[in-house]
């Protein structure tokens, strides 16, 4: 009972992400870059209080790290950018299916054993999104926006990837946003002339900063600690099954807090998307029994 209320608590930190970046974006003065910054500083001095709590000490090196790092990058600035126009369960969708379709596309690259159901699985969800990010027809969403958090999606994808290699997920976990903070700053500066500061200090609302430091510090720095001290007490089918409830309780969110409406197209790509990755984890869950 309490590994599964602990994963409920994750879950609903995921989906809170989407919910939160949506009303900083729309309410809170803060433009994406700005909250996307913002986010990444909070995520990261959460991390590093909780690495030298729980590890006694902050580990900034490793193999791999600017891939993890500039992965965290793309996945940040196209989630807040993206947010910008899309409703929060549309992007949360989006996102959730570009990532299997990566993870997917990152077995493939390593020779892993593919059987049927699983590429047909990866395929019905690539329709469904497909058809979501479709520029025409009722129910269509910018597809510039809806571009950006599949490069979003592709970005946590590449990420999820290169962290099976590290030994601690939370020390890496832990340097990367430390470090990709020191690269968003730098880049956010000299683009704005040095100005990044005082427009978060002083163009955002009160209601935005605190949006954004949840989403990073709790959201994403808590959520993402929990999730790695729970992940290896489920099973890998579990664990599949359990993240589909995100993109759920993300709309379901969007309705009751942000007024969000719900189309047909939405509702149909969702089953599509959804089904496909049931059938590709279902699959690989009975090739392991046997």
């Amino acid at each position: 009972m309490r590994i599964f209320m602990l994963t409920v608590l994750v879950m609903l930190t995921f989906a809170g992400n989407p919910l939160l970046t949506r009303a900083g974006l729309t309410d809170g003065g803060l433009g994406a870059v700005e909250f996307a910054v913002v986010r990444l500083g909070s995520g990261a001095v959460m991390l590093a209080i909780l690495c030298l709590v729980l590890r006694g000490r902050l580990k900034l090196g490793g193999q791999g790290r600017w891939i993890g790092v500039a992965s965290l990058l793309l996945y940040l600035f196209g989630f807040s950018a993206a947010y910008t126009d899309l409703q929060s369960g549309i992007g949360a969708l989006v996102l959730f299916g570009m990532v299997q379709i990566t993870m997917f596309a990152g077995a493939l690259l390593v020779h892993e054993d593919m059987p049927l159901n699983r590429w047909l699985g990866a395929g019905l969800a690539f329709v469904g999104l497909a058809w979501l990010l479709w520029p025409v027809g009722v129910g269509a969403i910018s597809p510039v926006h809806g571009l950006m958090m599949a490069a979003a999606g592709i970005g946590w994808g590449i990420y999820s990837l290169a962290g099976r290699k590290e030994p601690d997920a939370l020390q890496a976990t832990t340097a990367n946003f430390i470090i990709a903070t020191v690269v968003a700053l730098t880049i956010g500066l000299a683009s704005t002339g040095g100005s990044l500061v005082m427009d978060i200090t002083h163009n955002a609302h009160a209601l935005g900063l605190w949006l954004a430091v949840a989403s990073g510090a709790i959201t994403s720095g808590l959520g993402y600690a929990l999730w790695y001290a729970v992940l290896p007490r489920l099973a890998g089918s579990v664990a599949a099954v359990a993240q589909l409830t995100v993109p759920v309780i993300t709309m379901l969110g969007g309705i009751l807090w942000l007024d969000e409406s719900l189309t047909t197209r939405f509702v149909l790509a969702s089953v599509l998307v959804l089904g496909g990755v049931v059938m590709s984890v279902r699959t690989g869950h009975q090739r392991r029994k046997t």
